[in-house]
């Protein structure tokens, strides 16, 4: 079983009609995709009320991939909003109970940074980030190449599946440290993660720049890169029963049409975007006669 969806769904606006209310977009997305991932949650967590509301908006069949709050992943810079680790934890687990109680929390996605690199300090962590978690479906994505070279890929695979760690696998660019290469193999029987990052090598590691996050993720998808994934995709329902996908490209507004292609290529039936339907309106529209 393969689901897609997007990360976020706030900025997409080839999704939604002009005039579509911010409130009202998570209800819309929902009829396009079947899983969404929050990203607000990585920058604060998130009120238990918000997520209860998400919840209720979203039909029973809907599912949420949750960013793990940037606390917990050491992204964090300057003073520290919770007063020790300990009440970090509870406050983000708490947020995730309306999730977790309707069965909507399809797993916590714990992105590490680039310089969170393959050490036993490092390992150390992770084991007790994961007993931190337990009885909480926890994705993995790493961001430094050492987890995945030479034989410390099949270490990093190994200690995954014992730790019950799910693998979120990333495709981006090669582009030396700060990028991980595609890893097609699963930790977990139930579920796989795809994450689709583009492809702008020239841009991934611009992080001085102003504006390096939409620079990095400003990349459109090419059939023949899609078409290739199928192949990829196959193999992959062979490791685990559910793979969720997520669109992350979207700097320049291309992660909704490429989520759209790619379901087609995969004989699903989306529903057209709204900036499909508003083209074929004008297209529609009788000519004006000229009378003056």
């Amino acid at each position: 079983m393969i689901h897609i969806g997007l990360t976020g769904w706030g900025d997409h606006d080839d999704l939604y009609l002009p005039g579509t209310k911010s409130k009202d977009k998570l209800i819309e997305y929902s009829s396009h995709f079947p899983v969404v991932e929050v990203d607000s949650s990585f920058y604060a967590v998130q009120p238990k009320e918000r997520m209860a509301r998400w919840a209720e908006e979203t039909p029973d069949h809907f599912s949420f991939i949750v960013k793990a709050y940037q606390g917990m992943t050491g992204h964090l810079r300057g003073k520290p909003y919770f007063t020790d680790v300990e009440s970090m934890y509870v406050a983000f687990k708490e947020s995730l109970e309306p999730m977790m109680e309707c069965g909507k929390m399809k797993a916590v996605l714990f992105q590490f940074p680039p310089w969170f690199d393959c050490t036993r300090e490092n390992v150390t962590m992770l084991r007790e980030v994961k007993e931190r978690m337990t009885g909480i479906p926890c994705a993995l994505e790493f961001r430094h190449r050492s987890w995945f070279e030479g034989d410390m890929k099949e270490k990093t695979l190994a200690f995954m599946r014992r730790e019950g760690w799910i693998h979120s696998i990333c495709d981006e660019p090669d582009a030396g440290q700060g990028s991980v290469p595609t890893i097609l193999s699963a930790t977990d029987e139930a579920l796989s993660i795809v994450r689709f990052h583009g492809r702008n090598a020239s841009g991934w590691h611009q992080s001085g720049a102003p504006n390096w996050r939409e620079v990095r993720y400003l990349y459109r998808y090419n059939e023949e890169e899609l078409t290739d994934w199928k192949q990829k995709l196959n193999e992959l329902s062979k490791q685990s029963k559910e793979i969720s996908i997520v669109f992350n490209n979207n700097s320049g507004g291309d992660a909704a049409a490429n989520a759209k292609q790619l379901m087609t290529l995969l004989g699903m039936s989306p529903q057209p975007l709204a900036s499909d339907i508003i083209r074929q309106r004008k297209e529609e529209e009788p000519e004006q006669l000229e009378l003056f």
